[in-house]
C-alpha cells in the first residue's frame, strides 16, 4: 500500500511538472496574455481610417466618377449598387476599452473613442440603406438581443448625434491615451474631429434643417462657437503612408496589377480646365496622343478625361487611341503617394460654407469656400516632390494660390443655388481619390456636381436616367432577421428594397 500511494504520488508530481514545462514551452513571451484597452483602440482606429488597396481601392471613385475604369464594365461606374454589409463586427468590442482602463481620464478617453467609433458606423450604415438596427444593436453578448428591432433613420441620427456629443464631453475629460496611430492619443485632436465630424453629419440632414426635434441650425451654430474644430491640414484624420508592410500608399504600383487600368475621367479634368486650376497638374498625366503632337506636359490642353457615362466598348476605343489622361505618376510611383484622408479641413471648410449660404451661422461664406480650395491646394502641394514628374512644372506655390483664390472670390456667385453649386463642385474637386463616399452622398443630396447620365450604358434598370439612391440590405439581414427587417422594408419603402427608393434623409 505504501509503494502504491508512492506511486501515486510520483505520477502526480511528474503530471505536475510535465504540465508547467508544457505550458512555459508552448507561451510565446511576444504574446500578451492580457488584452489591453491601447490594443483594441490601435484596431478600431485603423479600421476608422484605412482605405482599401488596389482595384478595391478605386472602387468609391468610380461611383463619384472621378475615374473611368478600362479593364472590365464596373457597376459602381454604371450606376448599379448592390448590397452594403450593416454588421457592427468592427465595433462590438469596443465598449472593453474603457472596461480596461487603468484609471477615470484614460476611462473617458477609451469610451470617447468607443461612442466616436459607434456613431462613425452607424452613420456609414444609415447612409448607405436607410433605417437600421441601432437601440437593440450590439447587445447579443449584454442583454441577449440577436434578433435586433430596427430603428428609424431619423431615431439613429439623433443617437448619432448624441453619441457625439457624449464623444466630445468624454474627451474633455480624458489624457492622453496608448495605442492611437493618428493622433497620438492627443484629446484635444480627437475632440476635433468629433465635433468636425458632427458637422458634416448635420450638414448631410440639410432637408431635414427646420425639424423640430433634430435642431440641426441650432447645433450647428453651438459646436461652431463654443467647440474645437479642424483648424488647418495638420488636424486631418488621415493614415501617413510609408515604406512598410502594410503602410504602402494604397495604390501604389508594387503586388498591384490594376494600374493600368484607370484613367482621370471629364467630371474631373474638364471642371479643372474651366477654372485653369493647377490641381490638374497633380492629379493627371498628359495624354500621350497630345504630347507626341507637340504639345507640353504644362499645357492644359494636353490632359484629356474620358467620359464615365460612355458604354465600356467606346471608352475601350478611345484608350486605343492613346489620348487620354492617366493618373498622376505620385499616385502609382511613389510609395507613400499622399495621406488618405477619411474627413479633412478642406471638407470641412466647405461643409461651413455651405452652412453660411443656408443662413445657419453669421459667417462668410465666400471666405470658407475660399478657405476649402487653400487648405486642398496645400495639402497637394505639402504631400508632393517638387519635381516636374509630379507637377508638370505647374507648382503649386504660394503666388499661383494666393492669385487662384483672388479670382475664385471674385467669381463667386451671389445667388443661393449657383452659391450651392459651386461650394459642393469645389468639394468635390478637393475630394480627388480622397474621403471616399461624401461626393456621393453630397450628389444625391443637393444634385450637385452635374453628373452626365447616359440612360444607354446605365445599369439602372428601373431608373436608368439616374443615380441610384442607396444600396440594398444583406442577404444574412434576410436570412436571420427577415421579420424584423420586413417591417422596416415596410415602413419606408412598401416593402421594395430597391435602389432607386428614397430614404427618410432625401425626402
Amino acid at each position: 500500500m505504501k509503494r502504491l500511494l508512492t506511486y501515486i504520488l510520483l505520477g502526480t508530481l511528474m503530471i505536475s511538472t510535465s504540465c508547467s514545462k508544457f505550458d512555459e514551452i508552448n507561451t510565446n513571451p511576444e504574446t500578451p496574455s492580457v488584452v489591453k484597452p491601447s490594443m483594441l483602440a490601435t484596431r478600431i482606429i485603423l479600421n476608422l481610417a484605412r482605405q482599401s488597396s488596389t482595384k478595391s481601392f478605386m472602387q468609391p471613385y468610380m461611383l463619384t466618377k472621378e475615374i473611368a475604369w478600362t479593364e472590365l464594365t464596373e457597376g459602381y461606374q454604371y450606376n448599379s449598387l448592390g448590397e452594403w454589409d450593416i454588421s457592427m463586427t468592427s465595433i462590438n468590442d469596443a465598449h472593453f476599452m474603457g472596461e480596461f482602463a487603468t484609471d477615470e481620464q484614460l476611462k473617458s478617453s477609451y469610451n470617447g473613442l468607443m461612442y466616436f467609433a459607434r456613431a462613425t458606423k452607424f452613420y456609414e450604415a444609415t447612409m448607405s440603406v436607410g433605417d437600421i438596427p441601432y437601440n437593440d444593436a450590439l447587445k447579443g453578448e449584454s442583454d441577449k438581443i440577436y434578433f435586433p428591432k430596427y430603428d428609424t433613420q431619423k431615431d439613429v441620427f439623433l443617437g448619432i448625434l448624441n453619441e457625439l456629443e457624449l464623444a466630445d464631453k468624454l474627451f474633455a475629460e480624458g489624457a492622453k491615451f496608448d495605442g492611437d496611430p493618428i493622433f497620438g492619443g492627443d484629446v484635444t485632436k480627437w475632440r476635433k474631429l468629433v465635433n468636425s465630424f458632427a458637422l458634416n453629419v448635420l450638414i448631410q440632414l440639410s432637408k431635414k434643417e427646420n425639424d423640430g426635434e433634430l435642431h440641426i441650425k441650432e447645433r450647428f451654430k453651438t459646436i461652431l462657437a463654443n467647440k474645437p474644430i479642424f483648424g488647418s491640414n495638420a488636424d486631418n484624420f488621415q493614415v501617413i503612408h510609408e515604406d512598410k508592410a502594410s503602410q504602402t500608399y494604397p495604390f501604389y504600383k508594387i503586388s498591384n496589377s490594376f494600374v493600368i487600368y484607370p484613367v482621370v475621367s471629364t467630371e474631373i479634368i474638364d471642371r479643372l480646365k474651366q477654372y485653369q486650376d493647377r490641381r490638374l497638374f497633380y492629379y493627371a498625366n498628359p495624354s500621350a496622343l497630345q504630347i507626341k503632337n507637340g504639345k507640353q506636359s504644362n499645357d492644359f490642353n494636353a490632359y484629356v478625361g474620358i467620359d464615365p457615362s460612355l458604354s465600356f466598348s467606346e471608352i475601350a476605343e478611345l484608350k486605343k487611341k492613346n489620348d487620354y489622361s492617366k493618373l498622376n505618376d505620385r499616385y502609382t510611383e511613389l510609395v507613400s503617394g499622399e495621406p488618405t484622408q477619411q474627413y479633412s479641413y478642406a471638407h470641412l471648410c466647405f461643409v461651413i460654407a455651405e452652412a453660411a449660404a443656408r443662413g445657419w451661422v453669421a459667417e462668410s461664406t465666400v471666405d470658407w469656400y475660399k478657405k476649402g480650395i487653400e487648405a486642398s491646394m496645400q495639402f497637394i502641394a505639402e504631400n508632393t516632390p517638387n519635381t516636374a514628374q509630379y507637377t508638370h512644372n505647374m507648382p503649386l506655390d504660394a503666388a499661383y494660390i494666393n492669385a487662384a483664390l483672388n479670382v475664385y472670390g471674385n467669381e463667386f456667385p451671389p445667388m443661393l443655388e449657383e452659391q450651392l453649386e459651386e461650394i459642393i463642385t469645389q468639394k468635390y474637386l478637393a475630394s480627388y481619390l480622397q474621403g471616399r463616399m461624401t461626393p456621393y452622398y453630397d450628389y444625391r443630396r443637393t444634385g450637385y456636381p452635374k453628373w452626365k447620365i447616359n440612360p444607354a450604358s446605365s445599369l439602372n434598370a428601373v431608373a436608368p436616367d439616374k443615380i441610384p439612391v442607396r444600396w440594398r440590405y444583406p442577404a444574412l439581414e434576410y436570412n436571420y432577421n427577415a421579420e424584423n427587417l420586413n417591417e422596416a422594408m415596410q415602413r419606408q419603402y412598401k416593402g421594395n428594397d430597391e435602389i432607386n427608393q428614397l430614404m427618410w434623409i432625401l425626402k
